[in-house]
């Protein structure tokens, strides 16, 4: 069960999500123009729309909550509540065609993961969850599997490339020691680790907008995700994140990324 205060914010959510899935299920079809951001990742119009769009409905209906969004910036970070928007999750599988992009809208409580939906507009998927009570798939409840050990483990890491040089010898001493490791998938990992399908995931170069609705999903559904010290995730965090779906498994996973 959850409290008034936190069921309207769940609905508000999947309120920002379904705008920001006609947006962009709706810009999937068209010609985008590129443009290449300091640090060297793709940023669309799509992306910049729809992010404007969220912010506008969150103002309108909750002006005294705070905003951290990637492509406009933050204010009140402060706030008890703060929203951590991705509007285009994947930007550069977007402009490819491969459906692995979409949104990611994240509520922080105090500073820390509390409501997530990652939706997926080119596959109909959509994961919503409150950390540490629920998370659901397409409305049906999802919960991780049980893999205590990373030698039996399906591991991910959207993009090695996002490593810095001084820190691709943790991810060997992870990939080493995995049953498999998939690369690519984006944050469309994080909703198949929150539905007991892969065990891990492991990346590097991720902002809180990147982490903070996966994060709330995944807790919602029985894993944790953190910092690779073990560290929770805040919205200062940067870059190194680790997620699993048994607490031994992330527990073992954190000793090897040290």
């Amino acid at each position: 069960m959850i409290d008034t205060f936190t069921s309207e914010l769940v609905r508000f959510a999947e309120q920002l999500a379904d705008e920001s899935r006609r947006m962009l299920a709706g810009a999937a079809t068209v010609a985008v123009r590129v443009d290449v951001k300091a640090d060297n990742s793709f940023v669309t119009e799509v992306d910049r729309a729809i992010e404007a769009r969220l912010r506008e409905l969150i103002a309108a209906a909750h002006p005294e909550h705070g905003v951290m969004g990637e492509e406009s910036g933050s204010h009140d970070l402060d706030a008890e509540v703060v929203w951590v928007l991705d509007p285009v999750d994947g930007t550069a599988p977007f402009i490819a065609g491969i459906p692995v992009y979409g949104t990611l809208i994240g509520v922080s409580r105090f500073g820390r993961p509390w409501i997530g939906v990652l939706d997926y507009p080119a596959t109909g998927d959509r994961w919503v969850g409150v950390n540490g009570v629920f998370a659901r798939r397409n409305g049906v409840a999802v919960r991780t599997r049980r893999c205590a050990a990373p030698a039996a483990a399906l591991a991910t890491c959207s993009n090695p490339d996002f490593f810095r040089p001084d820190e691709y010898p943790a991810l060997a001493r992870v990939r080493d020691e995995v049953r498999y490791i998939l690369y690519g998938a984006s944050s469309f990992a994080y909703g198949m680790l929150a539905s007991g399908r892969t065990d891990l995931a492991v990346d590097s170069g991720l902002k809180p907008y990147d982490v903070f609705a996966p994060a709330a999903v995944i807790g919602g559904a029985g894993g944790l995700m953190t910092e690779w010290s073990g560290a929770d995730i805040h919205l200062a965090s940067q870059g190194q994140i680790v997620a699993a779906g048994d607490p031994e498994l992330h527990a073992a996973a954190v000793k090897l990324l040290r």
